[in-house]
């Protein structure tokens, strides 16, 4: 009888409920990320177009330890950025929304024409300048942070499957990023490295293999094998990647059933706040500043720019859409559980948002060019807002008349405990 009671204590809502402040709900929410990221790239534009522009673009070259401080946010910073979207992709092929392959089906084909639609968008626009062609990459990204940023301020007015569609759809794009840095993006190989690196990724796989579960030891190889793949010519962020995906999964002992006591949850949860609230905005803050003076409007007119934001705006709602629109109508996938096709088009329109991996992207892609990295900057900020704002009406117009389901009264009502 003691333990029926406490059964049903233990069931019972807290009365009165616990109030959270408004501060620490948001912080909590995507939108928080979302929000810091736009405010840092808003501010490194302020900055790189006032008085200040000399120094921040100084300050970004100085070297330290023989590397510029952009490379060490790119090349270092990043590379914790792409552990922890590693470790996401990992956890969610095992045992999250892409576990098996019917839930994989349509966020996986729309991933796909995301990325088709608007790389060829891109390189029917710059097909006649090689240089400029080496960015048909740039549109094909999808920021999941911002992008979730603007499902998190449409609250319910967005169903939940949808989040869970557009989450599983920008792992699996960022993905296809990652394989695309790795085959089209890499410089001039160092076979000394890259052997290496292959040593420190077998230790690795031994130590997983083994059964090892001590999380500092694989991040001290991850941060030899980070070293020896950022002289080896391959982009020094596949090394987070590499590192994710030999972190265990499983827990220990007892705990062996219960994942949040994993090596990977642990790592996971405590690179996500830095990521979202440092990694991030500290990227956005280095790479999206750019001194438009002397630029004219018809600089968007050029390939590259014009390229991006047509890719990213058109591209990514077309691809992304039109390949979720047939996998349902053949039968490869299922719609999203209480979801329109109204919905489901405004999704398609937020993966336009490819702010964080478009700038990467570009980054590498125009290397050797300052015009064409700032036309980058351009192009991305402009598609990327674009496709913010439009896919944000979109939502909230679709959702305007979905309410909250009834709240059964015993289930917010205070109730007498069982003696």
């Amino acid at each position: 009888m003691v333990q029926q009671t406490d059964e049903i204590e233990a069931h019972q809502p807290e009365w009165p409920p616990k109030r959270r402040s408004p501060l620490h709900a948001f912080l909590e929410s995507g939108a928080a990320a979302g929000v810091l990221l736009v405010f840092s790239a808003a501010l490194a534009l302020i900055i790189a177009n006032s008085a200040l522009g000399p120094v921040y673009f100084k300050l970004l070259e100085a070297k330290v330890a023989g590397l510029s401080i952009l490379h060490w946010i790119n090349d270092a910073l990043m590379a914790l950025f792409f552990l922890l979207v590693g470790l996401e992709i990992k956890r969610e092929f095992i045992e999250g929304q892409l576990a098996t392959w019917s839930r994989r089906a349509l966020p996986a084909l729309a991933a796909l024409g995301g990325m088709i639609a608007p790389a060829l968008i891109y390189a029917t626009l710059a097909r006649s300048d090689p240089e400029a062609l080496r960015g048909w990459a740039i549109p094909a990204a999808t920021d999941i942070a911002f992008a979730l940023g603007v499902l998190a301020i449409l609250g319910s007015r967005v169903p939940v499957s949808l989040k869970i569609f557009l989450t599983a759809l920008a792992i699996l794009d960022d993905l296809g990023a990652i394989l695309i840095i790795a085959l089209f993006y890499s410089g001039d190989l160092s076979l000394p490295m890259l052997a290496g690196a292959a040593a420190c990724l077998a230790i690795l796989i031994a130590l997983n293999l083994r059964g090892v579960r001590l999380l500092p030891l694989y991040l001290a190889i991850g941060a030899v094998l980070w070293f020896f793949v950022l002289k080896s010519g391959i982009h020094a962020t596949l090394a987070g990647v590499a590192l994710a995906l030999t972190i265990p999964l499983g827990g220990r002992g007892k705990e062996s059933d219960e994942p949040e006591h994993s090596p990977l949850h642990t790592l996971e949860h405590r690179l996500h706040p830095w990521s979202s609230y440092f990694i991030v905005p500290v990227f956005g803050f280095a790479n999206a500043g750019v001194s438009i003076a002397g630029m004219s409007p018809s600089l968007l007119l050029t390939p590259v720019p014009l390229g991006i934001v047509l890719g990213l705006f058109l591209g990514k709602q077309i691809g992304v859409f039109g390949f979720a629109w047939l996998a349902v109508r053949l039968g490869l996938g299922t719609m999203p559980a209480k979801a329109t096709w109204a919905q489901l088009y405004g999704v398609s329109l937020l993966c336009g948002i490819g702010f964080t991996m478009s700038l990467f992207i570009g980054a590498l892609a125009f290397a050797n060019s300052a015009a064409l990295n700032d036309a980058t900057k351009i192009g991305v900020l402009a598609g990327s807002a674009l496709s913010a704002v439009i896919g944000y009406v979109v939502l909230h117009l679709a959702g305007r008349h979905l309410v909250k389901e009834d709240v059964p009264v015993a289930a917010i009502a205070p109730q007498k405990r069982a003696r």
